[in-house]
């Protein structure tokens, strides 16, 4: 598939209303307005590839949001302008093959989303070839994911492909040394709600790719009753039962400092119990405690040094703010290869993706 070299780009603070501009749009996408000037869009067939658009799906991503980051991402970068170095440097009509490759070992995420930020940026047809997939752990000097197109749109969608592949592999990879510390236990490593604002969606992607669960998306996916609730409220069971009473199908979990308030919260019926800063002998207690009536989350305290410990005390959850607070990102570069010239004829970006390993190639916009 083909993108018009006309495309506008979505314009941060530009006008709203009519017509979709971004997306990557052309006449004949399932987008296009009827006689009345409406617009029905489909997030699997509007703006990205609609095979890209399925895979997003499948892994739990909202296509139109994708594209939406992508555009803000490559937007931000553009500043409504043009890449002033690749186009002085780079003739118009040159075509390249490059490779995402990991500059040091870790785990994969966020790949599909930055074959959304080609998307947005390439103005004649890319192919893909995928090395490997969201999830998989690789090595240093791994390639990813090759990408033949033309040259002054690789260049061009590189820095913000690279952004969100290098965040959200590092917070996979910091995700699955939780994980695997503990492995053979019942805990999960899960995430909380300090996200990067706009990226919540991607980031717990990427807590999924590495091995951990995600909490709540957002405020009004269930209750979490806090100390600053308690006080507003005129106690934890007051809270309790003034959110039991207004929104009785939500799920509640009740955090607690001590184990002395655990019993009040069983018999009201807590669903999760969150233990504030106990320590594994303290965390131990309560698991006893509670003997099964509710599930119980570990929170503060916790380290990879010591999840082994807290895991081993019957817990369900460690709950790691850091996953997406303040993971380093994972090395991840772009290369050009040097001694290919991918342009030499029309067949040369098929060419190019289908050669290699074995992997998959893919045509996408």
């Amino acid at each position: 598939m083909s993108t018009p070299d006309d495309l506008p780009l979505l314009q941060i603070g530009g006008p709203t209303g009519g017509a979709p501009t971004g997306g990557g749009c052309g006449d004949a996408c399932g987008c296009a307005g009827g006689d009345d000037g409406s617009y029905e869009i489909d997030p699997l067939t509007c703006g990205l590839d609609p095979d890209l658009a399925a895979l997003l799906v499948n892994a739990g991503l909202d296509p139109v949001q994708v594209e939406d980051i992508a555009h803000l991402a490559v937007e931000e970068d553009l500043d409504q302008g043009v890449d002033v170095t690749t186009v002085a440097t780079v003739p118009e009509e040159a075509v390249a093959t490059a490779d995402f490759t990991a500059r040091e070992a870790g785990t994969v995420a966020g790949l599909r989303i930055a074959e959304a930020v080609l998307s947005i940026v390439c103005t004649d047809e890319f192919a893909v070839e995928r090395h490997v997939e969201d999830g998989d752990r690789v090595e240093a000097g791994a390639k990813l994911l090759s990408v033949t197109t033309r040259t002054r749109d690789l260049l061009t969608a590189e820095r913000s492909a690279l952004n969100i592949l290098c965040r959200l592999s590092g917070i996979a990879t910091a995700t699955r040394s939780w994980a695997d510390v503990l492995e053979g236990t019942k805990a999960r490593v899960r995430d909380t709600r300090k996200t990067t604002p706009g990226l919540r969606a991607l980031e717990k992607f990427a807590v999924r790719c590495g091995g951990g669960v995600n909490h709540r998306m957002s405020l009004s996916d269930a209750a979490l009753i806090k100390d600053n609730h308690v006080v507003a409220a005129g106690g934890v069971a007051a809270a309790f039962t003034a959110v039991r009473a207004e929104f009785p199908g939500v799920p509640i979990e009740v955090e607690v400092d001590r184990l002395d308030q655990i019993p009040p919260i069983l018999a009201e019926g807590a669903d999760l119990i969150l233990l504030d800063n106990f320590t594994p002998e303290q965390t131990k207690e309560a698991v006893d405690l509670v003997a099964g009536r509710a599930m119980l989350e570990s929170s503060g305290r916790l380290t990879l040094a010591n999840a082994r410990a807290y895991a081993e005390t019957g817990v369900d959850y460690l709950a790691v703010g850091a996953l997406t607070h303040s993971s380093p990102i994972l090395d991840i570069g772009l290369d050009l290869r040097e001694d290919e010239n991918a342009g030499e004829d029309d067949g040369a970006g098929e060419d190019a993706a289908g050669a290699g390993s074995g992997a998959d190639a893919r045509e996408g916009r």
